[in-house]
């Protein structure tokens, strides 16, 4: 027979009620905190998107680019010039070579680069044949005027008898013939004698001018022919610099306008212009201006040099070289404007003297440039004026005007 279930004591039914219920208020306890914990998180979140959205509606502060210095543009008085180039040249080079032939050189006197004066002795060629030929010439003319003296003794005595029949017309007609070709023959032999002279001083060797010896082909020992090349000379030690230039630069030029140019070893020179070419070379289309150039300067003919035809002078509206910043192969320069923002402006610059530039479409008289630091700007940037910057065209520059910055 089944054995009957036992029925529960009091104090059992009492313990499972107290463990329901304290796993009750767990799960309640448990819920509650669920809830608060999800309603914490989605209060954070719509915060963080407050704020996020008040961030975006409020405009960013604008960032201060650089501290930099300004200057004003300047108005002054530049020379205007063309910029040319060309080779330096003698003035003038002479060719001194030997006049006779079939003589030996025996003596140099002077070598290249020696300082000669007019008439002195460059070299001197063997006189010994040529002094034979003089003795001879010498010896011919006495002959000759020992032949005319008797031959003019024959026609005076023709002269004297003519006409009175003591001697033929035939005989006198010969004396006096001969006595007209005995006269000749002294003034033939004069004359070879003349020419021997002549002969025995070109066996000296003498510079036609003052100046300086630019190249020797004299050999001491060899024999020279006439119109042999012995020396060249710069007369005067004169040199010329031929700047090239086209026809509308030729139509600026002008005899007497200065020039400066460069040479190769960074030395300036000052030069006047001396004349003008009356032609154009047709292959170029270009013309010659000779220029002066002084004496006992570092140039040498055959150099080649750079520079300029000062032409007059104008007035020009002046930076200084700092304040034009080149980006893309374009010039640029920043101007300040309200609230400290700069406006990047495109200029053409045009001539450069000393520390300062030209720009060729002038800026306002009262723009603030910036003259340092604009290679790190930006247009609409905002800048700090910290200090005034020297002004362009200020007393070093040659013919610039008064000094003025701006802050």
């Amino acid at each position: 027979m089944p054995t009957p279930t036992p029925s529960p004591t009091p104090a059992a039914s009492s313990a499972r009620i107290r463990l329901l219920l304290i796993l009750i208020a767990a799960v309640l306890v448990l819920g509650g905190a669920f809830a608060a914990f999800h309603f914490a998180s989605r209060g954070a979140d719509g915060a963080r998107s407050s704020d996020a959205k008040a961030a975006t509606a409020t405009p960013p502060t604008r960032r201060t680019a650089l501290a930099v210095s300004t200057v004003h543009p300047q108005r002054a008085t530049w020379s205007q010039q063309l910029s040319v180039s060309g080779g330096i040249f003698p003035w003038q080079e002479a060719v001194i070579a030997a006049e006779t032939s079939g003589l030996r050189v025996v003596k140099l006197a002077a070598d290249v680069g020696s300082v000669v004066r007019a008439g002195q002795l460059l070299a001197e060629l063997s006189r010994d044949s040529v002094e034979a030929s003089l003795a001879q010439q010498e010896a011919n003319l006495a002959k000759a005027r020992a032949a005319v003296a008797e031959a003019t003794a024959n026609g005076d005595r023709a002269r004297r008898v003519k006409g009175s029949g003591a001697m033929s017309e035939q005989l006198i007609n010969q004396y006096l013939s001969a006595e007209q070709s005995a006269k000749a023959s002294v003034a033939a032999a004069a004359a070879a004698l003349r020419s021997e002279r002549v002969r025995l001083a070109q066996t000296r060797i003498v510079a036609p001018d003052d100046g300086v010896i630019s190249s020797r082909s004299a050999t001491l020992g060899s024999v020279v022919q006439a119109g042999n090349e012995l020396f060249r000379m710069l007369r005067g030690n004169r040199l010329e610099w031929r700047a090239e230039v086209s026809a509308e630069q030729l139509a600026r030029l002008a005899p007497g306008q200065k020039a400066q140019l460069r040479l190769a070893n960074g030395a300036q020179l000052d030069g006047s212009i001396r004349m003008l070419a009356p032609t154009l070379d047709p292959a170029t289309r270009k013309a010659l201006v000779y220029v002066d150039l002084p004496a006992d300067s570092a140039a040498r003919a055959g150099m080649f040099a750079s520079g300029e035809i000062l032409t007059g002078s104008t007035t020009a509206s002046v930076l200084p070289s700092s304040a034009v910043i080149l980006r893309d192969g374009h010039s640029y320069v920043f101007q300040v404007g309200a609230q400290e923002i700069v406006r990047q402006i495109k200029v053409d610059p045009g001539r450069r003297q000393g520390g300062d530039v030209e720009i060729l479409d002038p800026l306002p008289a009262d723009a603030r440039i910036v003259v340092s630091g604009g290679a790190f700007l930006n247009d609409g940037d905002a800048v700090r004026i910290e200090a005034a910057a020297p002004a362009a065209g200020n007393a070093d520059a040659p013919g610039a005007g008064p000094a003025q910055a701006a802050k």
